[in-house]
């Protein structure tokens, strides 16, 4: 029997306990010699009870399996799905976008065709017919640029709020501008009329007569010949060339100091002119001549006279004025027989 004990493999041979409590006297060993044979023995209920829940722990402990990343797959998972999804949209956008462009480019090909020319049945078929879209209460708006191919005839008025670009000629009956009017070039067959004030930044060019009823104020002008009725100067009258007066002849009355057979003569205006005497027999001393002017002047003008040569420089020759003439005389009796002049230049 010891023979085949010691055969035992080693796992099969039965442990020695961990530890034996020590023997005790009084009351504990009397209850170690009343307990059963080391053999027979087995560990109390609550012993066995405490062994096996220290010892399911340590089981669970050593069968549970580590923490994995699951909730990492998991949100890697729907970046993936949101990321494909994103994809796709933006594919989506891309088709549409070049659907809409090829489209586009269709449509416009399709308007842009120009339309066949109508032969010349097809325009006497036309001629004279007229279709009527809506009445004068309605109002057609289009949206649309439009193209006229022909000519177009507003039969009442046309309000463009917006500009007006002509690229070639525009013929108007008459133009009504409201508001500023910019032109390139604009040629007037007719009249133009401006009721109010002109302002013009260039160079005014007129080909044929300028006629002003009102007031006219230039800062520089240079005409070749100006008329006017009545020019009013601000400031300094500045004139490179000559003064040449023109206008109405005035008239003459011949007075006493001609003397016998005298006779007196007049080439001028109102403005300037020379004045011939030609004395007779014995002439007195008084009024050579009277010049009328052929218009009245406001109030008396101032008359300047120049007597022209010797024998006109030693007469002592006088002046009369009035506002419709003026007379030269001498305080002595001239010479008989003599032929003098003098000029005169009158200004009010």
């Amino acid at each position: 029997m010891a023979e085949e004990q010691n055969k035992q493999p080693p796992d099969t041979q039965p442990k020695p306990p961990d530890s034996q409590p020590p023997a005790g006297t009084g009351e504990d060993a009397s209850l170690d010699q009343e307990s059963p044979a080391a053999g027979d023995s087995k560990p109390a209920p609550e012993t066995a009870d405490a062994a096996k829940t220290d010892a399911a722990p340590a089981a669970a402990s050593s069968d549970e399996p580590e923490p994995s990343n699951s909730s990492k797959d998991r949100l890697r998972s729907a970046l993936n799905i949101y990321f494909f999804v994103y994809i796709g949209i933006v594919l989506m956008a891309i088709g549409i976008i070049i659907f809409a462009v090829n489209a586009s480019r269709k449509a416009t090909k399709t308007n842009t065709q120009k339309v066949p020319s109508l032969t010349s049945q097809q325009l006497s078929q036309l001629k004279g017919n007229t279709t009527i879209v809506g009445d004068s209460k309605q109002t057609l708006d289009v949206q649309s640029n439009s193209v006229f191919e022909g000519q177009v005839l507003v039969r009442s008025d046309l309000s463009v709020s917006g500009a007006i670009k002509v690229g070639s000629s525009l013929s108007l009956p008459s133009i009504s501008v409201g508001n500023a009017g910019i032109f390139g070039s604009v040629q007037v067959s007719n009249d133009l009329s401006v009721n109010g004030n002109t302002t013009l930044q260039g160079t005014l060019a007129v080909q044929k007569n300028l006629s002003v009823a009102g007031l006219a104020s230039f800062g520089n002008l240079s005409v070749g010949a100006l008329s006017v009725t009545s020019l009013q100067l601000t400031g300094d009258l500045t004139v490179s060339r000559h003064i040449v007066t023109n206008g109405s002849l005035v008239s003459r009355t011949p007075g006493g100091a001609l003397g016998g057979g005298g006779t007196v003569s007049v080439s001028g205006t109102d403005t300037a002119g020379t004045i011939t005497v030609n004395t007779g027999n014995s002439p007195p001393p008084g009024i050579f001549v009277t010049i009328n002017f052929a218009n009245k002047f406001a109030s008396v003008p101032r008359v300047l006279i120049s007597p022209v040569g010797v024998q006109a420089g030693a007469i002592t020759y006088y002046i009369d004025r009035t506002p419709t003439g003026f007379s030269v005389g001498c305080t002595s009796a001239p010479p008989a027989g003599a032929s003098f002049s003098f000029d005169y230049f009158v200004i009010e």
